[in-house]
């Protein structure tokens, strides 16, 4: 909505007039399910005469009162900002509105346990949603304390962001908890969960000797499947880490963390009170590279507690800086600090190949991007933000030195606690530290965008010794930039069995060829690996030598973190097209029988859905599918009973399963007429098997009640939606499409479900009588639906299995007829674009 979208240019002029002091913020959570009463008592300096906004996105304002004086709420508020004329040097506002419960994951999100009816609420505000909740200046340099007045059902708990006092009783079964202000922080990271949660507690000695409460929350009806001593196991590995690190104790006063339903992300890292998905409360099983993304997005969301809370951003530009920090942080800490030692092989297969594949996007954009306006920050949650970032962050480690870079963190933390900073700041600290100049190294690496392409470049004589050996960058032409690459290659030999690293050397590569003398009188090797360890950030490719001996021979490899990347080179040439994707289907289906890391199984596994789906020639697709369905069925039969990989074939074979003899199979797991050794076949499994036959025409909306019914769950309604969008019929796809385009009563949760399972088809042609309506939708999604809702159903409901030439042609005449729509809309379309036309090289690269 008009006024929604504040920009960079406001936010600087705004700062350069106000500074904030305090905030007094008094809730009323019982005033129906609509909305809450909000009332704001704001605390602020400003240039005398001036006038500026304060954002609150409000139903009713009741009452304005600026400096005593009661301001008329019609002329100076209009539902998003609240106009202040004339401020004082030293100001008090006064803002009492009822404001909007959402059921989008935005602002105070409120839901309904199916289970047991009841309420549970909680606040997610980053990027702009404070202003939801109460009258707020609505940007991260204006910090502030922030003291919560909360009147809820007295048998709730209610969390913020300062330990939660004893509630006061009050009439009609209300209680009022009266919080203690907060440090200075920015309104993002302040909080409010609410609602019966059950609670357990714990408690750790911070490095300063306080005692540190810790909680584990999560609704009732999900408390039997919370591993409370499991988290808090982990978070005592994390503090300690931490303060280590850092040179700082834990700057707030407790630690709770909270799983919330609905959620949009992965985890928040509201100050002392972190929410997470409930999708980490395992209720069944759940894959071992589940288990371990949990451990690094607990310690991600811990991280930030210094590095993105304690010292803040001063604008949305340096995003990337507080998640790509966290991102290398909770990897490093994961491995370093937990049992999960190869979080850098999980890192590797996971994040790097989602930054390469954003970082190829025509929506590509600097590691610091231009953020002119909230929209901006929307969109650039990211593969660059997150992924790219923290490569980037791990080569300049093993540039400048592990103990440097921690160190120049810590002189950081410590100089600007509780403030507000920028980039160079930071890098100030890390000169200083490493004695390195950054400039160049900031201006080629955070200031320019694409991926490089790194190729060994090797010559031998008669007796297959080495008498040259290169490594040859190379640029896309729309970013031409030529890095510096801090990187190792590694020689690869067969013992026995396995393949194994023999040499070594690491060395720095810059420019568009870099010789490697030492290399130069060497034996040819059975594998030559560029990037080993995975130091650097760039695409590599194998030699030809090198690229047979893999290909034959990956599963051999022994090193998980040398098979991701081979693994990933062999992924990267697929989807550039240099490589077929029957070639790629078949490496994956010869050699994924014994890969023991989870995170890599599943990356994997997904790459060979989308290739067999998608890149693969059109004549030969459905034989691909049957294909790969088959063997992961005889994988599934063979793998170790009770294992991790026979838990993800089962379910990737369920996810490709196509012809009558497959979706019998399905249909005896479901019903257990057949069952695996070791394989349960619990509630979230059923549901995947049920999603499995529904998309193959074995089942339908009996079936799906019958299940709902059995799991009569938030989870249960997800799936089950999920399973409806998946009905194969033209019908079908027409009616999860309006469910979602038609009406905006569905809560996000729903929103996603309905998405994923209208992408399910077997037979793509069941999309195109969709595909007009789909444009036709897009404008009026954008202008009356929130950031999160519009940007999934437009994900959601793109119809990218077509994967034709007239799907492109329609998504191109779009974008050439909309060059006017908002730059965050049309960046959601050319995204999707990009992907037909990955497709469609592909496609033809398989035809040969």
């Amino acid at each position: 909505m008009p006024g929604e979208n504040l920009t960079r240019l406001e936010a600087q002029e705004r700062a350069a007039l106000v500074q904030t002091e305090s905030y007094d913020v008094v809730l009323d959570l019982t005033t129906g399910a609509e909305t809450f009463r909000s009332t704001t008592t704001v605390v602020f300096t400003a240039s005398e005469g001036a006038s500026t906004f304060i954002d609150a996105i409000t139903s009713t304002v009741h009452a304005v009162t600026l400096n005593g004086t009661e301001l008329d709420p019609a002329e100076v508020s209009d539902g998003i900002r609240i106009q202040l004329d004339g401020l004082a040097a030293e100001n008090v506002l006064v803002v009492d509105a009822d404001m909007f419960y959402t059921n989008t994951g935005e602002g105070l999100h409120r839901f309904v346990d199916p289970v047991d009816d009841e309420v549970y609420l909680y606040s997610q505000f980053e990027v702009p949603d404070s202003r939801r909740m109460f009258a707020v200046f609505e940007q991260p340099d204006l910090k502030a304390t922030f003291t919560f007045t909360v009147t809820a059902p007295d048998y709730w708990e209610v969390v913020s962001n300062s330990p939660t006092p004893e509630p006061v009783k009050g009439a009609d079964s209300t209680a009022t908890w009266s919080f203690e202000p907060t440090p200075r922080i920015s309104s993002y990271i302040t909080a409010i969960v609410a609602g019966p949660y059950i609670v357990e507690r714990s408690s750790l000695t911070s490095a300063d000797g306080r005692e540190i409460a810790l909680g584990v929350f999560s609704r009732a009806s999900l408390s039997q499947y919370m591993d409370a001593d499991y988290i808090f196991d982990k978070t005592r590995e994390g503090f300690e880490f931490y303060e280590k690190h850092y040179d700082f104790p834990y700057p707030f006063a407790k630690y709770d963390q909270l799983f919330v339903p609905e959620f949009n992300a992965g985890a928040m890292e509201n100050a002392g009170a972190v929410t997470f998905t409930e999708t980490y409360v395992f209720r069944s099983k759940v894959t071992e590279a589940v288990r371990e993304r949990r451990v690094v997005t607990i310690l991600h969301e811990l991280a930030h507690m210094w590095f993105g809370d304690l010292v803040t951003m001063r604008w949305w530009n340096d995003l990337w800086l507080n998640e790509s920090f966290a991102e290398y942080m909770s990897t490093l800490a994961t491995a370093e600090a937990t049992e999960w030692k190869e979080a850098w092989t999980t890192f590797a297969a996971m994040e790097k190949s989602w930054a390469y594949r954003q970082d190829q996007l025509p929506s590509t954009h600097p590691i610091v991007a231009q953020i002119n306006d909230l929209e901006d920050v929307q969109v650039n949650f990211d593969g660059i933000t997150y992924a790219k970032g923290a490569s980037v962050l791990k080569q300049l480690v093993a540039w400048v030195g592990q103990k440097e870079f921690m160190a120049g963190v810590a002189a950081y933390v410590n100089k600007h606690q509780f403030g507000n900073t920028e980039l160079n700041d930071l890098l100030t600290e890390l000169e200083k530290t490493s004695g390195r100049d950054l400039a160049e190294w900031s201006e080629l690496w955070l200031e320019t965008a694409g991926v490089n392409t790194l190729r060994p470049a090797i010559e031998y004589d008669a007796n297959d010794v080495i008498t040259s050996f290169a490594v040859v960058q190379e640029a896309p032409l729309d970013y031409p930039t030529i890095r510096p690459h801090r990187l190792a290659i590694g020689f690869y030999v067969i013992e026995g069995d396995k393949l194994v690293r023999d040499y070594r050397v690491e060395l720095d590569v810059d420019g568009e060829r870099t010789e490697v003398p030492q290399l130069v009188g060497r034996e040819r090797p059975t594998l030559v690996l560029l990037n080993d360890d995975d130091l650097a950030y760039a695409k590599i490719r194998l030699d030809g030598y090198s690229l047979d001996m893999a290909l034959d021979r990956l599963a051999a490899i022994e090193s998980p973190l040398a098979r991701s990347l081979v693994w990933g080179s062999a992924w990267d040439a697929t989807r550039d097209a240099e490589w077929s994707g029957r070639d790629f289907a078949r490496l994956v289906l010869s050699n994924i029988a014994t890969e023991t890391e989870s995170t890599t199984l599943r990356t994997v596994l997904g790459q060979l859905v989308l290739t067999a789906t998608q890149y693969v020639a059109p004549d030969a697709r459905d034989e691909t599918v049957q294909a790969a369905a088959n063997t992961l069925w005889r994988l599934a039969l063979d793998a170790a009973p009770g294992s991790d990989a026979q838990f993800q074939f089962v379910k990737f074979f369920a996810a490709l399963a196509s012809t009558e003899e497959q979706l019998e199979n399905v249909q005896h797991l479901f019903d257990g007429t057949v069952m695996l050794e070791g394989l349960d076949i619990d509630t979230d499994l059923t549901w995947e098997l049920l999603i499995a036959l529904v998309a193959g025409g074995k089942a339908g909306p009996d079936e799906i009640a019958a299940t709902l019914e059995a799991d009569n769950t938030a989870s249960g309604a997800q799936s089950a939606a999920h399973a409806t969008a998946a009905i194969p019929t033209v019908e079908g796809k027409a009616a999860a499409f309006a469910s979602l385009v038609d009406t905006d009563a569905a809560p996000n949760a729903i929103v996603r479900a309905t998405g994923l399972g209208f992408q399910r088809a077997i037979d793509p042609s069941l999309f195109e009588a969709l595909v007009p309506r789909y444009f036709d939708s897009l404008v009026t999604l954008w202008q009356t639906r929130s950031y999160a809702i519009a940007a999934s159903v437009i994900n959601g409901l793109y119809p990218a299995g077509l994967a034709n030439q007239a799907l492109r042609d329609a998504t191109q005449a779009w974008l050439d007829a909309n060059t006017d729509q908002p730059p965050a809309l049309r960046r959601l379309i050319i995204e999707n674009l990009a992907g037909v036309d990955r497709a469609l090289a592909a496609q033809r690269r398989d035809q040969g």
